[in-house]
């Protein structure tokens, strides 16, 4: 078979397994294919195979993702596996059997894919699979289930020599079409990609209907009336109440991006009255422990317990919770295992309200929460037919602080300035406020794109990425409770805030005796108290995280320059930069950092030039409203045009790691204006 069709055919195949989440857990398990080939340099046809590469995700897997090895210097390598004490060294020998380049780096899983005797191979983590797995009794449960078409592999670290013991399983029982992997998750194979296709969807199938079938009705026991879940409404407001104290706890060690989950599936488990047992022991597949931790951390206290009560007790069971992975650590390292990697949990579970999950970007927290979702439905499983057994400690261990495992983690790129920050800007749908989401984004933040206007917002978070790097929220800066929403909704998306920018403005360009009380007032209760506002309900957030953070002002020009025919604008943008200082002394206390940008006559892109101010300030200077932001240019002293760019790279630097010791500044960001120089 040519290698177009069997590494396309694969990849198909790869792509309708991994977007099944009965099948496999996001990047969970890999698949491979062998067939013949022409050798460029020989001329001779020869057997390759392609293999899912270290760290892709089947469902969204391209033949780029594919690893490209040759048969016959993979089954040599056998002749020099030095065994099992040394069995990591074969990773680095797999570079020396791929063909061409090799696409993909080659992952643990390889040799497994290659010494099996089966053109086509699947490898995955299906819960019902792994709830065989992990069951106590899971041997003499695969034979009831399976007869002998699945055959039992006892524990065994993924590596090299597991891909010898299924080689000489599949060789010793030739009606099996897969095994069931100890501890870890299911592998099948087929004459043809269909047939191990069919086989793998066979096992999970059966395995379901067993569960189904046999199991106990009530696997986690019986339900605990004072954890059942809360109304939507306040556990959501429960959830936010304690979020913050949350992502300062998992973030104790080094920062990280938060998710929060309510799904049926959670708050039952939370409700049942084996979850502090069956949650003690941890997870099992090593792709579930290494994004969740050996184990969560789980609150327990009843589901109405108070805010108060209940961060007094997180904190209480943090410290626990530290002391307790430090002595797994000390009690399984080994004069070469990797440093500690931090003692912090990345899974909180809060019976009535949800699960809080932490990783170094959104995704990644969302997808250990998805995975701790797999570990319960595992957990379910498992309890149904048996008693849930997961690997011993020590096994986690080894695997956790591998120095495969370490290796793979040290070729991750370097983070970008922003990474792991969440940024709130408010009228972030257009102009400048839009600018500074793009900016931060670029730099590596999660952004909340807060604006009057949500259709505009949401259409500007979609055009930063997906809902784990930017969302679009509806706020009018003018209205508390609106406000108080917003900040519920953001630090439910991102697990808390550490950048706050208000932006949101509004201007009317009237002399002393043409203003009215509405238009004072309108452009106060926007800038002045909007921002006020903003900055009230942030604070706190900021403050339970214990993480610092900023606080931006986006002021004026105007702030501290006499211009004509300005009154209201130019008083509210003098009571913002003046808020800066305030708030600066008030916050500092806390780490968190207050400052202000003064730009000046940012007309392109500005939706306050395009609401008729522009054509007013050209009117007043005498041009043509297309040719003010070339007028603005000249009256500078650098002669050159401000962009709502220039603004967003000022907020990047004063929120970036090179102003850490800055606050209660204001930067102006005007290309020169001798007349508005700071004093």
């Amino acid at each position: 078979m040519g290698s177009m069709s069997a590494a396309s055919e694969l990849v198909a195949r790869s792509n309708r397994l991994g977007s099944d989440p009965r099948v496999t857990n996001y990047a969970g398990g890999n698949t491979s294919a062998k067939g013949i080939e022409t050798d460029p340099v020989t001329g001779e046809p020869v057997e390759l195979l392609w293999v899912k590469g270290s760290g892709g995700d089947l469902g969204t897997l391209t033949e780029s993702g594919l690893a490209v090895l040759r048969m016959d210097r993979l089954r040599a390598l056998v002749n020099v596996y030095p065994g099992i004490e040394r069995e990591d060294e074969m990773v680095a020998a797999f570079d020396y059997a791929l063909h061409g380049k090799g696409g993909a780096a080659p992952s643990i899983d390889t040799a497994m894919h290659g010494l099996v005797d089966a053109a086509h191979v699947d490898h995955l983590h299906p819960d019902s699979g792994i709830a065989f797995a992990t069951a106590k009794d899971g041997e003499k449960l695969t034979a009831k289930a399976f007869g002998n078409k699945v055959v039992w592999v006892p524990w065994r670290r993924p590596g090299f020599q597991l891909g010898l013991d299924m080689a000489a399983i599949k060789a010793a029982n030739p009606d099996a079409i897969g095994c069931i992997l100890g501890g870890h998750g299911i592998t099948a194979w087929g004459k043809t990609s269909k047939e191990a296709e069919k086989n793998s969807l066979w096992i999970i199938k059966t395995a379901e209907e067993y569960i189904a079938a046999k199991g106990k009705k009530a696997p986690f026991g019986r339900t605990v009336a004072k954890n059942a879940a809360l109304p939507q409404a306040e556990r959501r407001e429960m959830a936010a109440a304690i979020a913050a104290t949350i992502r300062g706890i998992a973030s104790h060690d080094r920062p990280m991006v938060g998710h929060f989950t309510d799904s049926a599936v959670v708050l039952d488990f939370l409700a049942s009255a084996d979850a502090p047992k069956l949650a003690a022991l941890g997870t099992s597949c090593p792709d579930h422990f290494l994004r969740t931790k050996v184990k969560p951390m789980l609150l327990d206290l009843p589901a109405g317990a108070s805010v108060e009560a209940t961060i007094a007790r997180l904190k209480e069971l943090h410290e626990a919770y530290r002391k307790d992975y430090t002595a797994y650590y000390d009690k399984h390292a080994v004069a070469d295992s990797p440093a500690m990697r931090g003692a912090d949990p990345l899974i909180v579970l809060v019976p009535g309200v949800g699960m809080f999950s932490y990783g170094a970007n959104k995704q990644t927290a969302r997808v250990a929460g998805e995975f701790y979702v797999n570990a319960i439905n595992v957990m379910r499983g498992a309890e149904a037919i048996s008693t849930y057994s997961p690997i011993s400690d020590a096994e986690k261990f080894r695997i956790e602080y591998w120095a495969l495992e370490e290796a793979k983690l040290s070729r991750m790129p370097k983070p970008k300035s922003h990474a792991t920050r969440i940024a709130l800007v408010t009228g972030a749908a257009s102009g400048i406020g839009k600018a500074i989401a793009m900016r931060l984004a670029a730099d590596g933040a999660c952004v909340v794109i807060a604006d009057l206007d949500l259709a505009k917002a949401q259409a500007a978070a979609a055009e930063i990425g997906t809902t784990d790097v930017a969302i679009g929220l509806q706020v009018n800066v003018t209205d508390a409770a609106a406000i108080a929403t917003m900040v519920q909704d953001a630090v439910l998306a991102f697990g808390g805030l550490d950048i706050v920018v208000n932006n949101a403005g509004v201007s009317l360009s009237k002399p002393l005796l043409e203003t009215t009380e509405h238009d004072w007032d309108f452009q106060h209760d926007i800038m002045a108290k909007g921002s006020f506002l903003v900055s009230k309900a942030t604070a706190p957030v900021l403050i339970d995280q214990q993480m610092g953070g900023d606080v931006i002002y986006i002021s004026s020009k105007n702030s501290v320059f006499a211009g004509p025919n300005n009154i209201a604008y130019s008083a509210t943008k003098a009571d913002q930069a003046h808020q800066v200082r305030l708030l600066a002394v008030e916050l500092g206390e806390h780490g968190i950092k207050v400052n202000g940008i003064n730009p000046d006559g940012v007309v392109r892109g500005s939706g306050i030039f395009a609401a008729g101010w522009g054509a007013n300030r050209a009117k007043t200077y005498g041009v043509a409203e297309e040719d003010l932001g070339k007028f603005y240019a000249q009256r500078t002293i650098l002669k050159r045009e401000v962009l709502p760019e220039n603004v967003a790279n000022a907020v990047s630097v004063l929120t970036g790691p090179d102003l850490s010791h800055t606050t209660g500044l204001h930067i102006p960001v005007d290309a020169g204006v001798a007349t508005a120089f700071l004093r």
